[in-house]
């Protein structure tokens, strides 16, 4: 089924040339079923290609999605117009008594700051907190999932010596898990980040599992037990050039890098890459759609009725003690 976006969205042509059907919300709304709703945090630099990328992993689902895009209030975007900005995306402060199935909060380009230094930090820490009421399940991506892992249980992260940047094996846990289900034994993603979870920390979180991991970079998808929380440290979003795009452009800002591991034939930066995670990209995305679909109260509201899930709990039960207001 189709996936509802805003009228006019930039990503429409684009997904329409893919033959990816996607309806705008003069259409959906004359339809008699009850679609998921998801919200989109998102929190990139380049937002139109990141849109672009997201909404073509979550209409290869069968089922018809409507999607809200939120923006943060305290950061002005530099790399997107405002009237981009202004056409299709929201304050969190007019989302906040919205409900939803589920929820995307992306990377950040902030991984060398600290969190708390972070200029939008507290805003994200509210929406966070809110998401354990308001929605169902949400999914957080690279520097998100770490913030996530952060907030929710203290899990702290560190600065690397050498940039994970590449396309990377990644070995199931449990080839039976829901989330991945379907998947081969060995999957590939994409990373692009200067910095790691304690994974040790992670371990020690009764409530977290971890479903896949690369012996050399570290855990790749953790959940909860629940799927209440869903946290992926590297970017099946990704489109087959977008680690090309990020080599060019620290090679020409003269940034140090290396070439992409396991990115470009024979290493040659001049050969085309060879795209080797769109089935699972688009089977993970199916599998939480799909979940969603099938545990998430038909009635929206009834989703801040929901008992505090064991995909959340308290800071201080995981031995991080802070005090939240609204």
């Amino acid at each position: 089924m189709p996936i509802n976006i805003p009228d006019a969205l930039p990503a429409k042509d684009i997904l329409e040339s893919e033959k990816i059907f996607a309806i705008e919300d003069k259409s959906a709304h004359r339809q008699r079923i009850r679609p998921l709703k998801i919200v989109i945090l998102n929190l990139m630099p380049k937002k139109i290609e990141t849109e672009t990328q997201i909404l073509r992993l979550i209409s290869k689902s069968a089922l018809q999605v409507d999607i809200d895009f939120m923006m943060v209030k305290n950061h002005v975007s530099k790399n997107t117009s405002q009237d981009h900005l202004v056409k299709f995306y929201t304050y969190f402060e007019k989302l906040k008594n919205n409900y939803y199935d589920g929820m995307i909060i992306t990377g950040a380009p902030v991984e060398h700051l600290e969190y708390e230094d972070v200029d939008y930090w507290s805003e994200l820490e509210e929406i966070m907190e809110w998401s354990k009421t308001h929605v169902y399940s949400t999914l957080h991506i690279c520097w998100g999932a770490q913030a996530g892992l952060y907030y929710h249980y203290g899990i702290q992260k560190h600065i690397l010596p050498e940039k994970v940047f590449g396309i990377f094996p990644e070995q199931l846990v449990d080839e039976y898990d829901f989330l991945t289900n379907g998947f081969d034994e060995i999957h590939y993603t994409p990373h692009s980040r200067h910095t790691a979870i304690d994974e040790e920390a992670v371990k020690k979180v009764k409530c977290l599992s971890i479903l896949s991991k690369n012996d050399e970079i570290g855990s790749n998808i953790i959940v909860t037990k629940d799927y209440r929380q869903i946290f992926i440290l590297g970017h099946f979003e990704y489109g087959k050039e977008t680690l090309k795009d990020e080599y060019f452009r620290d090679l020409k800002a003269n940034k140090p890098i290396h070439i992409p591991f396991n990115y470009f034939p024979d290493d040659d930066p001049e050969k085309e890459p060879i795209l080797k995670w769109r089935s699972h990209a688009n089977l993970l995305y199916r599998n939480w759609l799909n979940y969603v679909y099938q545990l998430t109260p038909f009635e929206i509201e009834e989703i801040g009725k929901i008992k505090e899930p064991i995909g959340t709990g308290s800071r201080e039960d995981h031995g991080y003690a802070k005090t939240f207001t609204k």
